[in-house]
């Protein structure tokens, strides 16, 4: 049977904890360096072992985003930055730009490719471009529908990952250039000033078209597909996205556990017993609030109801009592894993006691190892 993964972000050491012990699958993460969030809390070189290590300690894939584009110049730095993560275990890179691509291919064989969805894949002539050149999972773009999901899956035999929940940019991704022309600094370089999240006047003919408090034009609201999540798996989706690497812990371990609890009741129960409780959609906005949510383009194009219009993005500190448990439990507990003990009592022998862990990951580490670079 098809397993869905449930994919989290992290930003920084804390919020990977949270993650993996909220229930998280996979993790994507990004160093110091060629991170499409270079104003997230990156860890650097230490740190990020140290998580990579804590996440297979608990059978989680991480997930390493190189998902900038490049200068030639960073070109010479980049075989040694992911030498380190590579000895470490990471269990696949995120990539935009395409000389990286095959930069990777080429110096390291085995290690899986993720296009990120700032290659704007929209198709499956894009798809199966990728797959031939050696690709082993696709994010596609943002804007398309369950409808043309599913037809890249029937055509590519490819791993689909696709966000289900978080942020939602107003253009496509690697395509934006409003960041750099109007704030000077590039979405592409990991820099984005969200400048679609400003305040805006709409005029025509030099007459203005919002009211006063209707000023957030560009401004999306959150997606959140909890509900059409039967969906999602069924047109052929591979991998559950949640975006966020920005956010606190206290987000992360949120939404994860919210949608662990979904993805498995689906698991369980399929599409009949699937409902989702209102009191979970409020806990949703009780820790992002950007104006309401919306499934985005699943089922809809440019819909009116996509656009925040009124608010501003905001952390609601409404829920004292949830955000306590969400610290104590995720954020600050500690993830145990069950162990199986066996004592051996023979006359006139040492007693002996063996222990085992059956959830570790078959394929912890990597055999191979590689030190040195000849181009």
């Amino acid at each position: 049977m098809k397993i869905t993964e449930l994919l989290a972000p992290a930003g920084s050491y804390e919020s990977l904890v949270a993650a993996v012990n909220a229930g998280a699958d996979a993790i994507y993460i990004g160093g110091k360096k060629f991170s499409a969030r270079a104003y997230a809390d990156n860890p650097d070189e230490d740190v990020l072992i140290k998580g990579i290590e804590y996440a297979h300690t608990f059978g989680v894939s991480v997930y390493m985003t190189i998902n900038t584009l490049f200068k030639e110049s960073e070109m010479d730095e980049l075989f040694d930055y992911i030498k380190t993560y590579y000895n470490a275990g990471i269990d696949a890179v995120i990539v935009q730009d395409l000389g990286v691509f095959e930069f990777i291919r080429k110096h390291f064989k085995k290690l899986p490719i993720h296009a990120s969805t700032q290659m704007t894949i929209t198709g499956s002539y894009g798809a199966i471009f990728l797959k031939n050149i050696g690709a082993s999972r696709i994010v596609p773009a943002r804007e398309i529908s369950l409808a043309e999901i599913k037809d890249i899956d029937s055509k590519c035999d490819i791993e689909i990952e696709c966000f289900v929940h978080g942020a939602l940019c107003y253009s496509y991704s690697g395509q934006c250039l409003m960041s750099s022309i109007i704030g000077g600094r590039s979405g592409n370089r990991g820099r984005c000033a969200q400048t679609c999240r400003l305040p805006y006047d709409l005029y025509e003919n030099g007459k203005k078209l919002n009211k006063a408090d209707e000023r957030n034009l560009l401004s999306c609201k959150d997606l959140c597909s909890l509900d059409i999540l039967p969906d999602l798996i069924e047109s052929g989706i591979d991998s559950l996205k949640i975006e966020g690497r920005m956010k606190a812990p206290r987000y992360t371990a949120g939404v994860v556990s919210i949608w662990r609890k979904y993805l498995d009741l689906y698991n369980s129960k399929k599409r009949v017993g699937y409902k989702v409780d209102k009191k979970d959609r409020k806990l949703l906005l009780d820790l992002f609030d950007r104006g309401g949510q919306t499934e985005g383009y699943y089922k809809e194009h440019n819909g009116r109801d996509m656009i925040a219009v009124h608010e501003k993005p905001a952390n609601k500190d409404v829920n004292a009592d949830y955000f306590e448990y969400l610290d104590k439990t995720f954020v600050e507990g500690k993830k145990v894993l069950p162990v199986l003990g066996l004592v051996k009592i023979k006359k006139n022998m040492p007693i002996s006691f063996e222990v085992s862990v059956n959830n570790l990951r078959d394929a912890y580490g990597r055999q191979e190892q590689v030190n040195s670079i000849s181009i």
